[in-house]
């Protein structure tokens, strides 16, 4: 080997061996990497959901598509024993339609839409510096994947991986979303063990 081949071959794998640490530190590989709080303040760890899939849904109170609250409590309910958690986040990020405190909103969400399905404490979604589970999100899936509005929905499989995104337009009780949950819905098995 000439001394330049070595030096580059030494080179990449200093890049791939700093590529891989630099993955390894910011978390990326699963959903389950990361945490949010519950609404009520308390640590939510991801990795609480292994074994389960998981629907992220952006949410606000004063959209046009805040309605979608009691398709996704519909959604849960319909799922939860079979494996599904349905997580709300919500977000002022777009047109600042989440003005409330996060007692505000849980106030909201139950008393209109008796929403009993998981709420984090507002987060931000978007931008440079969003919560480190949508970064993640948005560097597995590209920007197109990215949140553009309210109720942009992620869907997260029993391992921590993305399946699939769903757009603010698309319901969540359609029968694009409802088959790709139906899809990635643990086994019986994984679901007691996920218990």
């Amino acid at each position: 080997m000439t001394a330049a081949k070595f030096v580059l071959a030494a080179a990449a794998m200093l890049a791939g061996g700093l590529f891989a640490a630099n993955a390894q530190a910011a978390g990326q590989g699963s959903a389950h990497d990361f945490e949010f709080r519950t609404i009520d303040g308390a640590p939510l760890p991801m990795n609480d959901f292994a074994g389960k899939a998981v629907l992220v849904v952006n949410t606000a109170s004063e959209c046009g598509f805040t309605p979608q609250y009691e398709q996704l409590q519909a959604v849960w309910q319909k799922y939860r024993d079979r494996g599904l958690v349905v997580l709300g986040v919500p977000s002022n990020d777009f047109g600042g339609q989440e003005p409330g405190t996060e007692a505000e909103i849980k106030d909201f969400c139950e008393t209109a839409f008796s929403v009993d399905f998981p709420l984090t404490e507002k987060e931000v979604v978007k931008g440079d510096d969003p919560h480190p589970f949508y970064r993640w999100a948005r560097d597995e899936l590209g920007d197109l994947a990215a949140p553009k509005w309210n109720f942009h929905k992620y869907l997260v499989g029993p391992d921590g991986r993305l399946v699939d995104w769903f757009s603010t337009v698309t319901r969540p009780d359609s029968p694009k979303v409802l088959a790709a949950i139906e899809k990635t819905l643990p086994n019986k098995d994984q679901a007691r063990a996920a218990q």
